[in-house]
């Protein structure tokens, strides 16, 4: 089941990643897919204020993973330099501890990822529209999506 759902405004993108935010619970892993410049980082920026996240987020590119803290615990992981890289960053901590994770070019990962998750691919149509495709893999990524696109 794929959902979809077109964004016109920068706004629109934040109220979509804070409502997403407000529906996960510890353990969901959320992977966001899209060329440079797409808006994953726009994106985990509003979900982590959904969190109740106050610290500035950025793209942890050469750390690999941040951690904040708000309602959940949130990882988030930017896997883009791990290409050809076969280092296991105690992945099980991640993806099964009491934290929310995020990551940044997940296809990298993908052997490492949990069989169950909530893929997100955007696409960037112009400055400011984007197109989210939904990916829900396992029933309570489904409910998830149903509930988020409602």
């Amino acid at each position: 089941m794929i959902f979809e759902k077109q964004i016109n405004v920068l706004e629109e993108t934040q109220q979509l990643a804070m409502k997403l935010a407000q529906l996960v619970e510890a353990q969901y892993t959320i992977t966001l897919e899209g060329d440079l410049g797409a808006g994953k980082t726009t994106f985990t920026q509003s979900f982590a204020k959904g969190l109740g996240i106050t610290r500035t987020v950025n793209s942890p590119t050469f750390t690999i993973m941040k951690q904040y803290e708000g309602r959940l615990p949130l990882n988030h992981l930017d896997v883009y330099r791990l290409e050809n890289s076969d280092e296991d960053l105690g992945w099980d901590e991640i993806f099964y501890g009491d934290a929310v994770t995020v990551v940044e070019w997940a296809h990298l990962i993908e052997e490492d990822l949990p069989k169950e998750r909530l893929a997100i691919e955007i696409t960037r149509i112009d400055e400011d529209a984007r197109r989210f495709i939904f990916k829900p893999m396992g029933t309570k990524y489904v409910q998830l999506c149903e509930e988020l696109l409602k």
